[in-house]
């Protein structure tokens, strides 16, 4: 007996169990049974022996990450190590209630990044899932039904409709099979199966002799022989993508860890300096000095911006959920703000998923049906601008609903169609030209039916009505059912000779439109007649019509890529569907308007070097009957060119593509389990135009998180400079490390929140995206960074200095400079807000209620502060007198005029070539 073995696609090298080549659907059945060693049905001996050498019929487990894994996860940020040794050493010198504060703020947010860090991946667990829990098998000893997982290269495999296709197939026997193949092509119909060998050079979709595993069995039975199982299967070499491909870390998140690295080791050097230069220049004893550089590296480590970040991120997925949009990973909401390129499925996304036929031909005459998906709203015209149907399209209408086994959901919400989709459509259709036609099948019960078969190509039906009249109805094939027509309906009913030549035309100008054509004849039988055979419907039918089938484009997509247009951002589809339909479909949308509307196949992807492929990827938008390995290809490409990557789609073929994109969008309606495992985005509704809500929304968390770094880093920048010239010179430190830690995670944390609930800026989605370097501290904030902490500085030193003035007491001192600080950060806010015009305008004084609200809180805490004596005790402040509120008051006004100034001279000397959002 021959060894077992399993070949692979063309496309992809054999697996353990594969053949080199070729491949099982251009080799014939006997070859096919031959070189798998199994003449016939295998015996239960030889199944076992089987399942022992190649295993068993399923996929890995996926690999889940535990909580303590997360909570390393969490404390891999340097910022917070270093606040961890800081704890650590103040508590061997004894300060309790400052290694107390600071082990608090580490707790707080190795919480909160706890707790929103997303579920770990399920995509290998879903897809798994996809695979069917049992098949039926023939086997020398008769028929049994197995747990599909037992299943070995070799075995006979039964299918009927309903069926979930166990393993990958070659068929054998087929009786009008239809597969849903839509979750590993993306094509939205049905495919018809065939027995025939098919070319080596056959794509996936066009493998019409296959049966792959985890697709569904629509109409028909079929017997198969399995030549691939486990992860040898199409589905299996999907979930070997999504192990081998890396999920991008986001820009932000990049960005974040590189500041904090960079922040760590300035903070530790510099640290290590004043303490160097302290112990010459300051006269303080080792423990004090000690606790100084602990007070400036809490001082210098922003402990809020996690916090901020997370709460930035967190309203933005609140937002995007009422847009229909489910983020499962934060951090993506800000890289959506730098998408520069969406690739597209097609089926699903861009389009309804919902055949309709969009024009038909009768009596000499074109149709167009308006209306789309499968409510029957809508009307049947002539293009030449009569109204109405003619005799000739209403007997197609007829004939399509007759010869149909599709049933029609009208009552459900959306409309449903069980059955067949284009027979769906055609229910649609009858109603749309004749709403009488809903109760045809009473008016015309059937008597008998001949089922499509792939081998014949056609459906045909024997109705009667009630008068006696006995017709058939079919529906098929154009070139088939042509063939069978000697006659064709005239637009007033009447027979007269067939024009080949005009039909052929006709076919062949809807199929270069990219619809799909059926065409529908009819043929009178004697009354009494109550069966039909094959032999009923030979040479002698009178054609009716054709119809052209699509699945339409969703009317919102046009503005909706228009806009993305506007916007600065690439849209491409990249779908598995044949190059026709995607070509029509992409000009409805405007798709590849500058290059013509070209399309480009998987097959001419594959003779693309990796440079040829880089300038093909940017230069064509529309690519068609893809892979899995193309599309991530294209976005692998995409990447290379410095793109900001989003990838939507719904079929299990997709996931790959979708995890590896930098926003990976899935649909919740129609997408399969797999492909929502895989993205960080889920679509409730479906809808493209929530990808471009979403990118609104990303750009304005991106700009809110400018404005809130753009806003505390000033705060620790005046905190440090003031500690470290304190030090140099000898002087007190006018605040002490734990007043720090108080207005850090007290005033600069609770005014920087309110940043993270602002509006978008006029004119957001009119820009450019950013690019993926892009730094958050470049440019005007940067600059802004700089100049706003000199002003801190010489704040916080003026209040000491007029504190000690007036009462030579360091904790009164002290606390004049913590007021005056909390009274600069206040005024500060409304700078910020809007840090690319002035200010000073009705709506930036009042703010929003936020806004408002934060700036009560923060006046309730810092009155605590001052004249509570439990926080007198704790934080080593004291009560202040009315001169002291107005001199912290005056020390805010007077930033805010001086910035106010600043961006007045900005703007009208300097120019708007520093803007703070690109």
């Amino acid at each position: 007996m021959a060894p077992v073995t399993s070949d692979s696609s063309a496309h992809r090298p054999p697996g353990a169990n594969g053949l080199t080549a070729p491949g099982w659907h251009e080799a014939s059945v006997a070859d096919v049974r031959s070189r798998l060693g199994a003449p016939g049905p295998l015996d239960v001996d030889e199944s076992a022996r089987r399942l022992k050498t190649v295993g068993p019929n399923r996929l890995p487990e996926a690999n889940r990450s535990g909580p303590l894994a997360r909570l390393g996860r969490q404390l891999k940020n340097l910022l917070l190590l270093i606040l961890l040794a800081a704890a650590g050493i103040t508590a061997l010198l004894g300060h309790w209630v400052d290694t107390t504060v600071i082990l608090a703020v580490v707790v707080i947010q190795t919480l909160v990044g706890f707790l929103q860090e997303g579920k770990a991946e399920e995509a290998l667990a879903s897809i798994r899932h996809m695979l069917a829990p049992n098949a039926v098998v023939l086997r020398q000893d008769g028929r049994h039904t197995i747990p599909a997982e037992l299943l070995v290269p070799g075995d006979t495999v039964l299918l009927e409709s309903g069926d979930r296709v166990p393993a990958d197939l070659r068929l054998e026997k087929v009786h009008g099979l239809q597969l849903d193949e839509a979750i590993l092509t993306g094509e939205s119909m049905a495919v018809d199966k065939t027995v025939d060998a098919q070319p080596g050079s056959a794509a996936l979709g066009d493998q019409r002799n296959m049966a792959f595993s985890g697709t569904m069995v629509t109409t028909g039975t079929a017997q198969g022989v399995v030549v691939r199982t486990g992860t040898e299967t199409e589905i299996g070499r999907i979930s070997g993508l999504l192990r081998r491909t890396d999920t991008l870390k986001t820009p932000l998140l990049a960005q974040m860890d590189r500041f904090a690295r960079y922040l760590s080791i300035i903070i530790v050097v510099v640290g290590i300096l004043i303490f160097v230069a302290g112990t010459w220049f300051s006269g303080l004893a080792a423990d004090e000095l000690f606790m100084a550089v602990v007070g400036l590296t809490v001082a210098a480590i922003p402990e809020g911006l996690p916090a901020i970040l997370t709460i930035t991120l967190a309203i933005g997925v609140r937002r995007m959920a009422m847009r229909s949009a489910v983020v499962r990973r934060m951090p993506v909401i800000e890289t959506l703000g730098a998408v520069s390129v969406i690739c597209s499925d097609k089926t699903g996304t861009l389009t309804r998923n919902e055949m309709t036929v969009t024009a038909l031909v009768a009596g000499g005459e074109r149709y167009r049906i308006s209306g789309s998906g499968y409510l029957p709203d809508g009307s049947v015209s002539r293009e030449r601008g009569d109204e109405g149907a003619t005799e000739a399209a209403l007997e197609l209408a007829l004939a399509g609903t007759l010869c149909n086994d599709a049933e029609l959901k009208l009552g459900e919400d959306p409309v449903r169609v069980v059955g067949d989709p284009m027979e769906g459509a055609l229910k649609v259709l009858a109603l749309k030209a004749d709403n009488t036609l809903a109760d045809a099948h009473a008016r015309w019960p059937r008597l008998d039916e001949i089922p499509f078969d792939a081998e014949y190509r056609f459906m045909a039906t024997l109705n009667h009505d009630h008068h006696g009249h006995t017709m058939v109805y079919l529906k098929g094939a154009p070139e088939r059912v042509m063939a069978m027509c000697a006659t064709e309906l005239a637009a007033d009913g009447s027979p007269i000779p067939l024009d080949e030549v005009a039909w052929q035309q006709a076919v062949d100008a809807m199929a270069g439109e990219g619809l799909r054509v059926l065409a529908f004849a009819r043929r009178p039988m004697p009354r009494g007649t109550t069966s039909l055979s094959i032999d009923d419907v030979g040479q002698e039918l009178e054609l009716l019509g054709i119809a052209g089938f699509m699945d339409p484009p969703r009317p919102e997509v046009i503005q909706a890529i228009a806009e993305c247009r506007q916007a600065g951002i690439r849209v491409k589809m990249i779908t598995g569907d044949h190059a026709g339909t995607a070509g029509a479909i992409a000009a409805t949308l405007g798709l590849g308007a500058g290059q013509g509307a070209r399309v480009l196949t998987g097959a001419e992807l594959d003779q693309a070097g990796d440079e040829a492929l880089a300038g093909l990827a940017r230069d064509v938008d529309v690519f068609a009957r893809t892979s899995p390995e193309h599309k991530l290809r294209l976005v692998r490409a995409l990447q290379a060119q410095h793109e900001v990557v989003a990838m939507t789609g719904d079929g299990v073929n997709d996931a790959p593509a979708l995890k590896r994109a930098d926003v990976g969008v899935a649909m919740g309606v129609k997408g399969s389990e797999a492909a929502r495992e895989a993205s960080s985005v889920v679509l409730l509704d479906d809808n493209f135009t929530s990808i471009v809500a979403a990118v609104r929304e990303g750009r304005t968390v991106y700009q809110n998180l400018r404005k809130a770094i753009a806003f505390m880093l000033p705060i620790n920048g005046g905190e440090s400079i003031s500690l470290v010239a304190a030090l140099l010179l000898g002087l007190t430190l006018p605040i002490t490390a734990l007043q720090i830690l108080w207005v850090n995670m007290v005033g600069s944390v609770v005014l920087a929140m309110t940043l993270a609930f602002e509006p978008p800026e006029p004119g957001i989605m009119a820009r450019p995206p950013r690019p993926r370097s892009e730094s958050l501290l470049e440019g005007f904030v940067l600059w802004r960074v700089v100049l706003v902490s000199l002003l801190f500085l010489t704040g916080i030193f003026a209040a000491w200095a007029w504190g000690m003035a007036r009462s030579g007491d360091t904790e009164f001192a002290r606390t004049m400079a913590v007021n005056t600080l909390v009274a600069m950060e206040v005024f500060y806010l409304f700078a910020v807000r809007y840090l690319d015009s002035a200010s000073m305008t009705l709506r930036g004084v009042l703010g929003t209620p936020i806004v408002l609200g934060a700036l009560a809180a923060v006046v309730v805490l810092q009155a605590l502060f001052t004249w509570l004596p439990l926080f007198n005790a704790i934080f080593g402040s004291a009560p202040v007198d009315l001169a002291g509120l107005t001199f912290s008051v005056a020390a805010g006004v007077t930033v805010l005029m001086l910035l106010e100034l600043e961006t007045w001279l900005r703007t009208r000397l300097i120019g708007s070539g520093s803007r703070l959002l690109h």
